[in-house]
């Protein structure tokens, strides 16, 4: 990456993380643009030339913040020595809660859009290392596993929309339960998603 490309890439960290801390701390409302940029250091044409607005800014941190969660979670994968795929994708859902369960600001703040970091994400914003999207992770776990499945991409969407919208109640308000009393549930759930998915093999 040159010197350009670099200092590009760090206004605009700048900008994310900025308007990250005060969307968590001020609230999106009450927070400008105005209030971004003069906390980033940069200018407010700086802020133009990669955001619309502060909803742009909002949207595309969610699925940024979210596409993190799924990169580190996959990164945490690849050193526990797991093989096989159903195993592989309960221990991404379980990282990804106990994440979110720590950091109720980024739960607060991503709502129920978890499955923005597996699609959004991977057509808008680059992650951490410059090239990882966790779909394609995603249809590399599925193609060394001996059991195949009807419509691979629905069946990511329905789980971590399952995940993203029963697990912030339960984590926040612990409403119908707490979490630790829900998780074997969700669990016993996907299960059946998978189960019910499969194609005869």
């Amino acid at each position: 990456m040159g010197k350009l490309e670099l200092n590009k890439k760090k206004k605009k960290d700048a900008l994310y993380n900025t308007a990250f801390e005060l969307f968590t701390t001020k609230g999106l409302a009450k927070t400008t643009i105005s209030d971004i940029v003069e906390k980033a250091g940069v200018a407010k044409g700086t802020f133009y030339l990669y955001f619309k607005d502060k909803y742009d800014i909002r949207n595309k941190l969610v699925s940024h913040k979210t596409g993190e969660l799924f990169y580190q979670a996959h990164q945490a994968l690849s050193r526990t020595g797991l093989t096989g795929f159903e195993e592989q994708l309960h221990f991404i859902i379980d990282y990804i809660l106990t994440e979110l369960d720590q950091n109720r600001a980024l739960l607060l703040f991503i709502s129920k859009n978890l499955a923005w970091g597996v699609f959004k994400g991977a057509f808008e914003e680059k992650m951490p290392d410059e090239e990882y999207h966790f779909y394609q992770s995603y249809l590399n776990l599925l193609s060394q596993n001996s059991r195949t499945y009807k419509n691979p991409e629905l069946i990511l969407f329905t789980i971590f929309e399952l995940v993203g919208s029963t697990c912030y109640s339960c984590i926040l308000y612990q409403q119908p339960v707490s979490m630790s009393e829900y998780r074997p549930y969700l669990h016993k759930a996907i299960d059946g998603i998978l189960k019910g998915c499969a194609e005869d093999v």
